[in-house]
């Protein structure tokens, strides 16, 4: 059974916090070889929010939502949207951005949402309402596009 959690960074145990780290160094850095800064000061400000889920006492599945202000000055944002290599399978990235958005609307209902997506996701985050706003760039040598969703969307 999974279980879904949304907490702000001074809510987390160092364990909880530990795994959390773990997946998206797994991800991002090893997986994706990609060195980057993951810790970027965002994962600790006061209102962002850390949406994960647990399978078996096991993080599988992560996404970081900011507010608007805290990355964007107009949109919050969802970011670091990660899942484990052997949870994909599941289709659990539908239901991380599904309870993503759900989420982050539930906490700032007034804000449009901003991402930075890597451009083989484009068509994922589009299934999910997000509109393509920029042409391609590089960040940490991963194209990527930004794109947007509005508060009220019709899939």
């Amino acid at each position: 059974m999974i279980t879904w959690h949304c907490q702000a960074f001074s809510e987390l145990s160092n364990y909880t916090l530990y795994d959390l780290l773990k997946l998206r160094s797994d991800v991002f850095v090893v997986e994706q070889n990609c060195v980057f800064p993951d810790m970027d000061n965002l994962d600790t400000l006061p209102n962002s929010r850390h949406l994960f889920a647990l399978q078996n006492n096991k993080v599988v599945a992560y996404v970081r939502l900011l507010a608007k202000g805290d990355c964007y000055p107009d949109h919050s944002s969802i970011g670091r949207v990660v899942v484990a290599e052997e949870s994909r399978k599941d289709k659990l990235g539908h239901v991380l951005m599904t309870n993503a958005i759900k989420e982050t609307l539930n906490l700032w209902p007034d804000s449009p949402i901003k991402i930075g997506a890597q451009s083989h996701l484009e068509r994922f985050y589009q299934s999910h309402g997000f509109i393509t706003v920029s042409e391609p760039y590089m960040e940490d040598g991963i194209e990527h596009y930004v794109m947007t969703r509005e508060t009220e969307v019709s899939l």
